[in-house]
């Protein structure tokens, strides 16, 4: 029988998200979703009054839509700057509770307090406005994950200033492809990071990115590795001169439609999308998102393993913030020394939300057979996002390692979305590997060809109107925006995933439309047949991706990563193909079985399906900047090569 999550009656009656449906009227979550799309403007209201947010000015009118659907003005006439949400506030409220802890690979640990934050901030602040920087100008940030990212993040944002976020593994050609479309005027970074042991340079990276970046003054290096800096003449300074600066207590008065930070998307082909997010619209989704999801409050402890360049690090920093509660950051990789690190993180710093990637848990479930045996008594919610489960994977998550106890929240949507599309409450029931319904404020729907509604088959996800995260377009170029979301159904967002909604109306997300494959005319998503190999013992974790095959039109290929167990390739290779044939069907049997190391991902854990397809096809995997291993392209390339 299928796993199904019941709420118990803590959720149900003093969950967050209970108390907004007290205060809108509703008596399940199903009803808030429509109460929530009924009347966009009133319900953002309800949420801004809910979360106790206040505008320096009060905004006039909720929503304006009068440039029609693709340009929405949020909170009109209102004057407010994040850093009023998600800082002052709680330096003033609550100045000795617990802002920041962060923990780097080698167990060192660092607190900061509401107040000892606000301070930072206020020096970074000055530091930045002596040197130049200011309103309307961009800040690159391109740090680990430490207590500098977030005082840098908020330093810039009090300043009016926008923050450009980047991952913190990319190379010199991507940083500069960024900062160049952004047209930066400061950077801020870091020596390096440690990551399995090993010490990954960053200085070198971005000074050799800024050699074609004429549009920085300023470049800001925090010293991360306790090593002495060796800083050049002329533009860079030392994180710590930047705070050696009075702190400057002024915030600057934003408008809520004022920029806040560009986002950038990695796309398979042409440059980076800059996704445009403002002070208003970003925070309400942010904070409505870690609020009724993930059921933070002060006192509860938010963890997410990211990093800044994706959209989780922004959407954890302010959305923790903007609701009291702590945010735990956490420098290294998730399975240092051992596998069973993620747990003993949760049990030694109290954590309330725990978010994880299917395929993290797919590697942790492929080397313990076992549950973890750390006391996870603290978490409350677990979070999920990026890719499709497998339901071998979430049930023993849900049920082996939490004893059916606490929700998965597993939600999607995109750096363009500031947050989610889709995303289960922990006041309904949950059933496997389900995203639950839309997320509250989306009137997301799923479309055939001709932008009809489908129910019990696979289309295309859409959204039918605006919501506050909404990006304000793509920086610099609003013909690629219109093309890229607008253009397939006039007035419909297409995001560019496919999505199914069951019998039972639940969710699923099955992947990027790009990865959907047509075998012998009938589309199937690499999620559907994952999930069949993925319960194969010998499959620690795979990918599937389509071939042209002049028969079917596409034929299924199947890479896997064989547990430390598995039986020779060809008894496994068998086993799956038959496996596909009796549980999706003989046609969607995999042409080819490829056993390989490993599997391109990014940091993130989301497997790169395209360029696994790439890798066959031999052709251009398009950006694999963001990518953890991009090795693992070129190697399964050769061995393809060799199976011809």
């Amino acid at each position: 029988m299928a796993y199904t999550w019941h709420p118990s009656q803590d959720y149900l009656e003093n969950s967050n998200v209970a108390r907004l449906m007290r205060t809108l009227g509703v008596s399940t979550a199903n009803e808030l979703r429509a109460r929530s799309v009924a009347d966009i403007g009133d319900f953002w209201d309800a949420v801004v009054k809910d979360l106790g947010i206040e505008f320096r000015m009060p905004y006039t009118d909720v929503v304006d839509l009068g440039c029609g659907i693709e340009y929405p003005d949020w909170f009109v006439g209102g004057r407010i700057n994040i850093i009023d949400a998600a800082l002052t506030r709680w330096s003033r409220e609550t100045p000795d509770g617990p802002a920041i802890v962060h923990e780097a690979e080698d167990g060192t640990v660092r607190r900061l307090t509401f107040a000892e934050l606000d301070d930072q901030v206020a020096r970074a602040r000055a530091g930045l406005r002596a040197r130049g920087i200011g309103k309307g100008d961009a800040v690159a940030i391109y740090l680990p994950m430490t207590p500098e990212a977030v005082v840098a993040t908020y330093a810039v944002a009090s300043i009016g200033a926008m923050a450009v976020p980047l991952f913190s593994g990319f190379a010199p050609t991507a940083i500069a492809s960024r900062i160049q479309d952004a047209k930066a005027k400061a950077v801020i970074t870091a020596d390096g990071t440690v990551r399995r042991g090993k010490t990954a340079g960053m200085l070198q990276q971005m000074e050799e990115a800024l050699e074609s970046c004429p549009s920085v003054e300023l470049a800001v290096v925090v010293d991360n590795l306790g090593e002495p800096l060796a800083l050049k003449d002329g533009r860079e300074i030392s994180w710590q001169q930047l705070l050696d600066a009075e702190p400057d207590p002024l915030v600057e008065a934003t408008s809520a439609s004022d920029v806040l930070l560009l986002a950038y998307t990695s796309g398979t082909t042409g440059k980076p999308k800059g996704a445009v997010h403002t002070h208003a619209g970003f925070l309400l989704k942010t904070a409505g998102e870690v609020a009724y999801g993930f059921e933070i409050t002060p006192g509860r402890t938010f963890c997410w393993i990211t990093d800044m360049g994706w959209i989780m690090g922004p959407l954890s920093i302010f959305g923790t913030h903007a609701n009291g509660g702590t945010l735990f950051l956490y420098e290294g990789s998730p399975d240092v020394p051992d596998t069973n690190r993620l747990w003993q993180l949760a049990e030694r710093h109290q954590v309330s939300m725990l978010g994880v990637s299917p395929t993290l848990i797919r590697t942790l479930r492929a080397v313990s057979r076992t549950p973890p045996t750390a006391d996870l008594s603290s978490v409350r919610v677990l979070g999920s996002t990026g890719e499709p489960w497998d339901p071998e994977s979430y049930e023993w998550l849900a049920r082996d390692v939490f004893g059916s106890r606490v929700p998965i929240i597993n939600f999607s949507g995109g750096t363009e979305v500031g947050g989610s599309f889709l995303c289960p409450y922990p006041v309904e029931d949950i059933h496997s590997c389900s995203l639950g319904g839309p997320a509250l404020g989306m009137d997301v729907d799923v479309v055939d060809d001709s932008a009809r509604p489908l129910r019990g088959s696979v289309g295309e996800l859409v959204c039918r109107q605006p919501w506050p995260a909404m990006t304000r377009g793509v920086w610099n170029d609003d013909e690629r925006y219109r093309e890229a979301y607008w253009s397939t159904f006039p007035g419909l967002w297409r995001h560019g995933d496919y999505a199914l909604v069951d019998g039972d109306g639940s969710w699923f997300i099955l992947g990027r439309s790009d990865d959907v494959m047509n075998v012998a005319g009938k589309r199937v998503a690499p999620a559907e047949i994952e999930s069949v190999l993925a319960a194969d013992p010998s499959v620690a974790e795979c990918a599937v991706v389509g071939i042209p095959n002049a028969k079917k039109g596409e034929a299924v290929w199947v890479f896997y990563v064989p547990r430390d167990d598995a039986e020779d390739d060809g008894t496994v290779a068998t086993r799956l193909r038959r496996r596909v044939a009796e549980e999706v069907g003989k046609p969607f049997a995999p042409s080819r079985v490829v056993r390989v190391d490993q599997l391109p991902k990014t940091r993130s854990a989301k497997i790169l399906r395209r360029a696994v397809r790439a890798a066959v096809l031999d052709s251009d995997p398009g950006d694999l900047s963001g990518a953890e291993n991009p090795e693992a392209v070129e190697r399964i390339r050769l061995q393809v090569k060799d199976l011809q």
